[in-house]
This record gives C-alpha cells, structure tokens and sequence, in this order.
C-alpha cells in the first residue's frame, strides 16, 4: 500500500518537485527511479521471500529516501533506527525483532554479529544471522519505529500502512501543507517530529523536500533557509537556540512562513528572540510516537498551549484546576510493540483510547501539558527512558547504585544527570566511556555525580529534591 501510495506521489510530482542534501538533488521522478534501481538491487541481496526485515540508520539525507523507498517498493519492511543507535542497542534490535539487512552510512558502526554485504547506493549493507525466535510481524504492518522501552530496550512499534498515510494526509491538512511549500528539516527521518511532518506529507502534496544534517548552527541554518527558499522549517529545540545565540544582522529569512518544533520546552527568551527577528512565531509541534501527530496551533502568538486537535484526532485530559493524564485516540495509532508483547495494547482503553505519559488539560480547546506520569526525559527533543539509562548504568563496572534525572543546564535548558554510587576507586570519567559503549551518546547523561550514598525516603524512592540540589550551582559535565 505504502509503496503504492509513493510512487503514484512522486509520479504525479514528476520533474517539478525535489527532494535534496547538502551533495544530492533529485526531482520526484529521478527519486522514483532511483527507487526502483535500487529495489532490484534489494531483492537480490536479501534473496526469495517477502517482508523481509531491513533495517536503515543513517543520516538525514537523499540516499536515506532512496533507500526507505527502496525497501518498501522491494516488499520489505523497513525498521528505521535512530542514526545516534550504538551497536549494542542494534544488536539489541536484531535479537529482539530479528533483522535480515543492515543499511547503514559509513559513520555508523554494525553490530559485531553482522556479515558485510556490500552495498546499496551509498549505504553499507549488513547481513544480519536469522533469528528463528524472533516475533511474526502483524500481518498489517509496513513500517516499524522505536521509542525506548520501560524494559530498557527500545520499542518497536508496527505501523500499518494506513496509519502512516493518515498521519501524513492528516497533518498537511490540518496545518495547510501545499505544493508550493519548500520544508527544510533538520530533525532525524526517523523521529516522528520528521517522519509525520516532511516525509509522505511533502510527498502527498508534491511540496519540495531539503534535508539538513549535521550540527545545527546557526549560520548553517541560516544560510539553508536562504539558500532552500524554505517557507517551513522543522527542528529539535537546540536548533532554534543556535539561531537565536548568533547575532543577529538585521535580515530575515523572507520566505520562511512556519517554524515547527518538538514539544520539548522552549525557554520564552528563545520563542520570542526567535520571532522578533524572523517574523515567524515558533510552532509547538505535539505528538506521541505510538499515536501520530496530535495537535497544531493555527495561532501560536494567541493559543494557550500546544494547539487544537489535527483532522483525526481527539483528546481527552482534565482541567486547570485539575490535570489529568492525557489521552489520545488518532487514525495514524500503532498497532503494537513488536517485542514487547500486550504492553502498548495495555495502555489503550475500551474506547480505543491511548494513555500517554503526560499530564494536562484542554483550555479553549488547546492541550495545555503539566507534567509527566511516567519516566520519560525530553532533552532537546528526544525522549528518553530514565529506566533504560540506569539499567545501562548499573551494568558499568563499580556502579552500585544509581539514579538518572532531569536538571537544568547552564543555559536553561534540560539536561540529563546522573547520581551514582561506586566502589572505591571508580573513574567517572572511564565509567561514562564505558557507558557510551552500551547506549546511544544522547542517553549518556552530561552530569554525573558520585556521592556515597543514594538519599532515600521511608518507601524507598530517590529524594528527588535533594538529587537535583546537587546539580543547582553547576552546569558543567563532571
């Protein structure tokens, strides 16, 4: 169906569109093609059968596209993997989902249990050993995500074919997406912030596509937005924070239209420096990665949250007075944890309703977010599982304990921390090296304190107040 669905796009779109990096442009049809070169390719690497189980991590870029539309058109499913994904947590994902291919760009490392298959266009292809206990994909699904798990290893969600073509059409119409419309995105194709807003959307509509990689400064930004004519710019919050700290020169981008962030918190000083020098207010981007996008604010300057439901969506949470935790029910939900079994169905109401993590209520109609229920952390947008890094940090030789939180940072921001005890002797230094060897470099915290005892209360919990004390008068990584 997806395949289906993308290539009547990209046919239709011909040799008006494109889609490009800072090295590659190629209109629709060059894409198309390309695609199809390559699905060739595909299925004589991975041999008989179909739905097969290709795994891409890679950065954004054009030979990404390529290769997604490739696996797709080939029959197979692709499972797109964070590009910061370490080895062990790939090894982690091919032992718990099982994967037959590999693809990945140069700067990624490959799980040791792969054999080198040559490649495809210009990502290395791994051939990965069968997994013969490995879960049967749902017979619906076509495209598998992640988002870290409560277990400690990441989630794969499964994505019918459907759901990921209503997040898609859903979204365009709900914030006016057009061909005439040119998105520089600069948030990993594999994150939802991406995947939801600048992918099949752009497509559907037969908007131009450029992608940015690499660290977002200011200046290379800047000169992207000039360069791309992009009316819609889409980005983590550490992007907006780099535009704003550059000075400023008196210009604006003047055909940039739309600003879409992650819901992570904005500090104000950055929305409105942010405004104030393009014209543009900054647009709080709301979704969930097992439901879809969710809101959008046709008004940010006036809305009191995070915006209005999208076309598909509905909500329910408490009020001012009394938040609750918010639930969501949308056209584009995931059909299941492929390797966690009944977990993600555990957390949907009779009424079809998914539970998040968040706490909130509706003001005027706009999801106004308080808190969160579970122990999920947003640092510049990723989420990440505070149970998953203490795991990983109680697996680092001399850790005794430990208790992972989220703190400011010098400049406002959120920060992840740590609070360890260790054995005497214990390097910080070499047990945060040791720690980037088991999980991805985002999830390794950039403060860590040793101390000789975890403060607990009379039922056993951290004392979080008193945890976070420890990191009030520095910012620095220790």
């Amino acid at each position: 169906m997806l395949a289906d669905i993308m290539t009547k796009a990209l046919r239709d779109g011909g040799g008006r569109a494109q889609v490009t990096d800072r090295h590659a442009r190629l209109t629709y049809r060059e894409l198309d093609r390309a695609a199809d070169e390559q699905a060739t390719r595909l299925r004589a690497l991975l041999g008989p059968g179909e739905r097969h189980r290709v795994a891409v991590q890679s950065g954004n870029s054009v030979a990404y596209l390529v290769a997604y539309l490739a696996v797709l058109k080939a029959g197979s499913v692709p499972f797109l993997i964070d590009r910061a994904s370490g080895p062990r947590e790939v090894q982690l994902i091919w032992q718990d989902c099982g994967l037959d291919l590999l693809l990945q760009d140069e700067a990624a490392a490959a799980p040791e249990v792969g054999t080198p298959r040559g490649t495809l266009g210009s990502l290395l292809a791994t051939g990965l050993p069968a997994r013969e206990e490995a879960p049967a994909l749902h017979d619906l699904t076509e495209v598998c995500r992640f988002t870290s798990g409560s277990t400690g290893r990441p989630n794969c969600i499964e994505f019918a074919g459907t759901a990921v073509h209503r997040a898609a059409v859903n979204w365009a119409e709900g914030t006016g997406l057009s061909g005439g419309d040119s998105i520089l995105c600069f948030a990993s194709l594999s994150n939802g912030l991406a995947f939801n807003t600048s992918l099949l959307s752009a497509f559907l509509v037969g908007a131009d596509l450029h992608l940015g990689s690499g660290l977002p400064t200011g200046g290379a930004v800047s000169r992207l937005l000039a360069s791309t004519a992009a009316t819609r710019l889409v980005g983590f919050p550490a992007l907006y924070e780099s535009l704003v700290r550059r000075p400023a020169d008196g210009t604006a981008p003047p055909n940039l239209r739309m600003a879409v962030s992650s819901a992570a918190p904005l500090r104000p000083d950055t929305r409105s420096e942010f405004t104030a020098r393009t014209g543009v207010p900054l647009q709080n981007y709301f979704g969930v990665a097992e439901a879809g996008p969710l809101t959008f604010a046709a008004d940010p300057l006036t809305d009191p949250g995070l915006g209005q439901p999208l076309p598909g969506v509905r909500l329910r949470a408490g009020t001012a007075a009394a938040p609750e935790v918010v639930q969501v029910h949308s056209q584009s939900m995931g059909t299941r944890y492929l390797n966690a079994p009944g977990v993600l169905e555990g957390r949907i109401d009779q009424d079809g309703f998914y539970h998040t993590g968040d706490t909130g209520y509706l003001r005027d109609g706009s999801l106004v977010l308080t808190g969160r229920t579970s122990q999920k952390i947003n640092v510049g947008g990723r989420k990440i599982d505070a149970l998953e890094v203490t795991q990983a940090l109680l697996d680092v030789p001399g850790v005794t304990d430990a208790v992972v939180l989220e703190t400011p940072d010098r400049h406002g921001g959120s920060a992840l921390a740590a609070v360890i005890t260790a054995e005497p002797g214990f390097d910080p230094a070499e047990g945060r090296r040791r720690l980037a060897e088991r999980i991805s470099a985002y999830k390794v915290p950039s403060l860590i304190r040793v101390v000789p005892q975890i403060p607990r209360g009379s039922t056993g919990k951290p004392a979080m107040a008193q945890l976070r004390g420890l990191f009030i008068t520095t910012g620095q990584p220790q």
